[in-house]
This record gives structure tokens, C-alpha cells and sequence, in this order.
């Protein structure tokens, strides 16, 4: 007979405890704990059809020198962003998890990618929509050739295997994993017990089958994907569908990644017929003014492999308040505290009697330190209220002493600024050992104090 038992669920973090707990040991959050009933199956019973000799398989320790290593076949898509993000295309066998806040376009990108793979069979599981509204999309996306991409509506776990056997299909997409069940685990829907399931499940399908899943995830409140954190373990591939619904501008970002560097993005903007791939980030990273204005500045960075360059915009007024404020956008404010205490220490300028407010431009979070150089020119432009050539762009990090530190891939920087036509990059001094500074059109200003970066500015 099968054996039944009780546990009791943390529904933010997915911590299990044998009694009620009043706060979470993991999370330390609060009445959270949810008794749920869980069935264990007959391992013996698989839950859908699988080769007799692999299920029956036997592994054995190899040596190392002995493993041969095959390299991963990679399907490429139409999408280049999405292949960016995901290390270079779709890997077989893989299990790749999207998460996103409610409308930001998640089932919008995953259709479109449905819809657009030539000469490959998607099936397209909906546990969320209907076939017409599904239909509704398709029409709306443009797309003509939907021979190949079949919709499901189901959301059992048993009877969407079922039509896998029959269908054969060559990309299974899941809208979404917290609408699924399995018949194994006596707990509603979306509970931390069924999304663990019925991940499970879908792995040991994609492992063995050697077809890719992918997987539509909803988060919660704080940002993260919602049910027990060990899905994100489970999975190969994180990505995360990030932007504002007011904003026509999405950001794909890789979170964690198996088959692939985890600090890529990608850009799409959306509109009527579907996501467009934003091909040049800078388009929207830079914008276009008609007369020169105080506290902008224009930094050369990195996110992931890709070199871009965004706009800094700080704003330095006297203080209305007892305390001065301090807010920043996109950068980390404890940085930029720092930035402004070693522009007071060791450059002399008072700011701490002043209103300090730091915004990157389209919307992006920016963890690179190659930025610092940016963000303190555009906070010294606003404090002298002089405005920067836009003609000019740095890429160099600022140290505790006011030095002028170097970054790493400087070339592709200052290959990316060439390119967009900028006349002149400040760089660290310490970046100038092995580049070839007569290769680049554009002049290289090379500097070692932010002394010498304000006296060539600002004179």
C-alpha cells in the first residue's frame, strides 16, 4: 500500500519541517507554514513511457581520463538575443526556467519563439490560457508558418505525457510550472510540494529524452521565482524576464546557466507585433539632446560579453532638509556614498551638505565598476553646473585614495565608443600596458588622479 504522510511547507522559501512552525528557520518570514498531504509513488512505475535498457541501467565510476567529452549540439534560433542568453543556442536535453513579473511578456516571448523555429516541432503546454486566446496571440505576433508549433491545454502531468509519446515533439514550452499537478502528490496546485514534483518529473523527462524544456515561472512580490528555492537548483538554465509594464523596453537576463556564461542580456522592445531584438543597446541607453547640459556623462561598459554605452545623469542642489539626500537609480547607493566621500577627502569638494540624485539611463541596473569614472564626472559637472562634451565617454574604476583604476577589456570599450563615433575616452593610465593606441580613430586620454580628469575637463 502506498505510503502517505503529512508535511508541513514554507510557501516563500519551500523549507519542509516535520510540525507547524511559527517562523521559518530558513527565511525567518512568519506564519508561512502550510500543512500539505504527500503520496510517494512506486519508483518502480514510471510516469511516462522510457527505454527499458536506460531505466534498467546500471552506472558504474569511470575514470576521468577515460571520460571522452563530446561537445554539446546546439540548436541556434532566429531570436539573437535569446541565443546570447542562453550560451549560444538550445542545448538537448536541457531544462531552462523564465521568470517575470505578471504581463511583462514571458508567453509573448516563448510563442514567438515557438512560432518562428524552422523545420523543429514545439509543443506548446498552457495550463493558463485557452486554444482561441493562444490563437489571438499567434494572429497578433505576424506569424505565418504555425504548422509546426501544436497548443495543449492541460494541466496534468500524466495526460501531457501521454501526448509527448504520441506527438514526438522536438521543444516542449510549460505556461507555466505553478499550474501543473501530479497525481502523485495529494496537494493543490502551485504548493511547494507540487512545483518540486512536477519539476521533477519534467527533468527526468528532458534528461532521458534528451528533448529541451522550457519552463514559465511566476515570482513573487520581492522579485524571485515563486516556490521552494531548490527549483532554481533543479533547473539548468535561470533567466529572468525583467522591465516596466509602462516601459516599451524589456531585459532578458541569464541568472544561472550550465551551458554558459550566467551575465549575459538581451534587449527587446515591445510593441503591437510582438518583441523586436534591440540589436544596438545604445539606441536606447544614449539619448539625443540638442544642447549640452551639466551632469551627463556617457560611461563605456560591460554586461556579460556584450560592450555598450550608457548615459549617467546625476543632479547636485543645495539641501532644503536638515539631512542631505542621497537616492541613485540603477547603481548601488552605497557606492555612490562612497564615490562622494572620496570626492570630499581627497579632491576637497563639499558635498555633504548637498542633495545628491544618480540615475542611469533606460532603465538598466549596472554592477560594473568601469562606471565609476562616469558617475563621478557627471556629479562634479552638476556640482560646477558645466556641462561634459557628448563627444567624450569613460570607462575606469575610482579606488578609496582617488586613483584611477584600470578595468578589464578595455579594447572592446574603446572599440564600441570608435564605433558609435565618439571623439575622446578617458582610461586608467594603468590600461595603456599592451593596447595599441595608434589602431583606434579615437583619442585615448590616459589619467591616473581624478585631478587630472577634472583639470582636463574643466581647466
Amino acid at each position: 500500500m502506498t505510503k502517505v504522510k503529512s508535511a508541513y511547507f514554507c510557501q516563500n522559501c519551500g523549507h519542509e519541517s516535520a510540525k507547524w512552525l511559527g517562523k521559518c528557520p530558513s527565511c525567518t518570514q512568519w506564519n508561512t507554514f502550510v500543512e500539505e498531504l504527500i503520496e510517494k509513488p512506486n519508483i518502480n512505475i514510471p510516469t511516462w513511457k522510457v527505454n527499458p535498457t536506460n531505466s534498467q541501467r546500471s552506472n558504474k565510476p569511470t575514470a576521468i581520463h577515460e571520460i571522452v567529452f563530446v561537445e554539446d549540439h546546439r540548436q541556434s534560433l532566429p531570436d539573437n538575443e535569446l541565443t546570447r542568453v542562453l550560451g549560444g543556442g538550445i542545448v538537448a536535453g536541457s531544462l531552462v526556467l523564465i521568470g517575470g513579473e505578471p504581463g511583462i511578456g514571458k508567453s509573448t516571448l516563448m510563442l514567438q519563439m515557438a512560432l518562428n523555429l524552422p523545420g523543429l516541432k514545439v509543443l506548446y503546454v498552457s495550463g493558463e490560457e485557452s486554444e482561441q486566446q493562444i490563437k489571438m496571440r499567434a494572429e497578433r505576433l505576424a506569424q505565418s508558418a504555425f504548422a509546426n508549433c501544436y497548443i495543449l491545454t492541460e494541466t496534468a502531468t500524466q495526460n501531457i505525457f501521454k501526448q509527448i509519446e504520441l506527438l514526438q515533439p522536438d521543444i516542449v514550452v510549460i505556461d507555466s510550472i505553478q499550474t501543473l499537478y501530479s497525481a502523485h502528490i495529494e496537494s493543490t496546485p502551485g504548493s511547494v510540494s507540487q512545483v518540486k514534483e512536477c519539476t521533477a518529473e519534467l527533468l527526468r523527462f528532458a534528461k532521458e529524452s534528451g528533448t529541451p524544456v522550457f519552463l514559465i515561472g511566476h515570482i513573487t512580490k520581492d522579485g524571485t521565482i515563486a516556490g521552494p528555492k531548490i527549483l532554481e537548483h533543479m533547473v539548468d538554465t535561470v533567466l529572468q524576464f525583467e522591465g516596466d509594464r509602462h516601459h516599451i523596453y524589456r531585459i532578458l537576463r541569464s541568472i544561472k546557466n550550465r551551458f554558459g556564461s550566467a551575465t549575459e542580456m538581451g534587449i527587446y522592445e515591445m510593441s503591437g507585433s510582438g518583441l523586436r531584438q534591440v540589436s544596438n543597446p545604445s539606441e536606447i541607453l544614449l539619448s539625443q539632446r540638442e544642447e549640452p547640459l551639466s551632469g551627463i556623462t556617457i560611461s563605456a561598459m560591460l554586461e556579460g560579453m556584450r560592450p555598450m554605452l550608457i548615459e549617467t545623469q546625476a543632479l547636485v542642489s543645495h539641501s532644503a532638509y536638515g539631512t542631505p539626500q542621497r537616492s541613485a537609480t540603477g547603481f548601488d547607493t552605497r557606492r555612490m556614498n562612497m564615490l562622494l566621500a572620496v570626492l570630499e577627502k581627497r579632491c576637497g569638494f563639499r558635498l555633504s551638505t548637498k542633495d545628491v540624485f544618480l540615475n542611469i539611463a533606460g532603465g538598466l541596473r549596472v554592477e560594473d565598476p568601469a562606471i565609476d569614472l562616469a558617475i563621478v564626472v557627471a556629479i562634479l559637472s552638476s556640482h560646477e553646473d558645466m556641462p561634459v562634451d557628448s563627444k567624450i565617454c569613460f570607462a575606469a574604476e575610482v579606488g578609496l585614495s582617488g586613483e584611477i583604476r584600470a578595468v578589464n577589456r578595455i579594447e572592446q570599450r574603446i572599440a564600441e565608443a570608435e564605433k558609435l563615433g565618439f571623439e575622446q575616452i578617458f582610461i586608467s593610465k594603468y590600461n595603456k600596458k599592451g593596447l595599441d593606441i595608434k589602431k583606434y580613430r579615437i583619442g585615448i586620454k590616459t589619467v591616473a588622479k581624478i585631478e587630472e580628469v577634472f583639470s582636463a575637463l574643466f581647466a
